[in-house]
């Protein structure tokens, strides 16, 4: 047999074997060692940070943001917020999916619009407005000076799961008002929700809406 053949030959058995040996180890037991290193370690990250409620059904991500809207009414373009509930940050960069009309889809993003943009202006000073308005109860005013500036402005991705402590506080007047709980009923779920800067150092303290949402549902459950 000619030795160019019997070359490409035993070249041929090698690189099949090669390519056996890679799929088992980078397609199969690498996968396998990720995953199981994974579920054992940090199995709720794994798993997409879920957020179940005191039955046990997951209900979201701590990742996720989430809004708590009122259903639309006939010609309403635009829900109005569920003041009994705990208010995220807006989510003016939210787009809708126009390409796949099949689902029903919402696209994250950023308002991509610049400090001085007219538009972005008006948004921030119709929600400080709002969150005045909606806030403020019969035994409790709120300022425009007291509005922190996470509750007029939406993040990044426009699903920002967390609130400052501040925006927080601010709800607890209108949260006991709206669901007849006493004031330091709220304020104690408010301050056990409350995280500190990760590592004591990393960000800034924050407050994950759903998780206090939910606690908040348990103890009008309880009332």
């Amino acid at each position: 047999m000619n030795n160019s053949v019997i070359n490409t030959a035993r070249l041929f058995a090698a690189g099949l074997r090669a390519l056996l040996v890679l799929t088992v180890v980078t397609g199969i037991l690498y996968p396998l060692v990720v995953t199981g290193v994974a579920q054992g370690l940090f199995d709720s990250k794994a798993n997409g940070s879920d957020i179940k409620d005191h039955t046990g059904q997951v209900v979201g991500s701590s990742l996720i943001g989430q809004a708590y809207n009122l259903p639309l009414k006939e010609g309403q373009e635009t829900p109005e917020p569920d003041l009994k509930w705990f208010q995220g940050r807006p989510q003016n960069g939210l787009g809708t999916n126009s390409v796949n009309t099949q689902y029903k889809l919402i696209l994250s993003g950023a308002t991509n619009r610049s400090g001085d943009n007219e538009e972005l202006i008006q948004w921030i000073k119709d929600a400080k407005a709002a969150v005045v308005k909606d806030n403020s109860t019969a035994d409790y005013k709120v300022k425009p000076s007291d509005v922190p500036a996470d509750a007029v402005t939406s993040s990044g991705s426009g699903l920002d799961p967390d609130i400052s402590p501040q925006y927080a506080d601010l709800q607890v007047h209108r949260i006991a008002e709206k669901n007849g709980l006493s004031v330091e009923q709220v304020q104690k779920l408010v301050d056990e929700h409350t995280e500190g800067r990760t590592l004591g150092f990393i960000g800034e303290p924050r407050v994950n809406v759903l998780e206090l949402n939910i606690a908040l549902k348990e103890l009008l459950a309880e009332s």
